[in-house]
């Protein structure tokens, strides 16, 4: 299985990309092409030791920056590393793309490059963010900022698809993120959603809150992607959040930290739980190929975990299931 990565994606890019190529490919045993500046991508491999054959280095010329217009960089910087290596996977010459650098230029340029799977009107971001009851799978967050009811339809349809056979959740749960639970409660939007979607052979549970991403409540929300990408970026500040504060508290005297040492093992475990870097990346769904977003600020532990999220997606068939699934409604 082939990988291509785009090596200039994200704030700490490319040094922690390599570096996450590299612990990648020891791990899950796939090949990865790096794509972008070849010198820099072929001194770092050198720094780090890697003389493999499973990491292969595609060069390109140009970067997509995160301030970058989406659609205008797609069709100026023809050389950029995203376009460079989504041609990649349009020509077959790799199974799955993963990016953690422009999130809408990576969207435009997967629709536009690799087209979208039929049945598919918009592609949608979706997320697993954990629970009290397992991971929820939230979609979208961030690709399409002013949808059409139809399109949250069929996020639900392709979320319902993944979460079956990536999340392994037979027969999952669908809520519909609004203000309140009550069917009156919302915009004209949300409420028209909420119909069209009552009226669909999904699990459909009704109206969910903020608050029932965490509680377990339903294993699939849906929401427009600008209400989507304000909920996941404060789900990681609060996490983050909850990090420092619970480290303040235990330095303030020495009590705390006794206890700390004596609960360090499940401290531990609590990190590794809310820590967004062990889920990875995010898949875009509806598109003609795996595609994975990942965080801007991603470690080599997150992208390590993106590659890994790519290899299961295309082991596993997702889009092939996602059409038979669109099929069924």
């Amino acid at each position: 299985m082939r990988i291509v990565v785009d090596a200039m994606g994200g704030d700490h890019a490319p040094r922690v990309v390599v570096e996450g190529a590299i612990v990648a490919v020891k791990e899950y045993g796939v090949e990865v092409i790096l794509v972008g500046d070849e010198p820099r991508i072929n001194s770092l491999l050198k720094k780090y030791k890697y003389a493999g054959a499973q990491i292969s280095v595609c060069p390109a010329t140009e970067v997509i920056d995160m301030h970058d217009s989406a659609a205008a960089s797609i069709r100026r910087k023809r050389d950029s590393s995203i376009v460079v290596g989504l041609n990649l996977v349009k020509d077959g010459k790799t199974d799955a793309f993963f990016s953690a650098g422009n999130t809408g230029a990576v969207v435009c340029g997967a629709t536009l490059t690799l087209g979208l799977l039929a049945g598919v009107e918009r592609p949608g971001i979706g997320i697993a963010i954990p629970g009290l009851k397992g991971p929820c799978f939230v979609i979208d967050v961030g690709a399409n900022i002013i949808p059409k009811p139809l399109h949250l339809l069929q996020y639900g349809i392709m979320a319902e698809a993944y979460t079956k056979y990536i999340l392994n959740k037979s027969n999952p749960t669908v809520g519909l993120l609004n203000v309140g639970e009550e069917e009156t409660k919302g915009t004209d939007f949300v409420k028209e959603t909420h119909e069209l979607i009552s009226k669909s052979k999904l699990n459909f549970i009704g109206n969910v809150e903020g608050r029932d991403i965490f509680s377990g409540r339903c294993d699939i929300i849906i929401c427009d992607g600008f209400v989507g990408n304000v909920a996941l970026k404060i789900t990681e500040s609060a996490a983050e959040a909850m990090q420092t504060f619970l480290k303040r508290h235990l330095k303030s005297n020495p009590m705390a930290i006794l206890g700390y040492l004596l609960l360090k093992t499940s401290f531990a475990r609590f990190k590794k739980e809310i820590d967004y870097s062990e889920y990875g990346g995010a898949p875009l769904l509806g598109v003609n190929s795996v595609v994975i977003i990942g965080h801007g600020r991603s470690n080599v532990k997150a992208i390590k975990n993106a590659i890994r999220v790519a290899k299961e997606e295309v082991e596993r068939g997702i889009n092939q299931k996602i059409i038979e699934t669109l099929s069924q409604f």
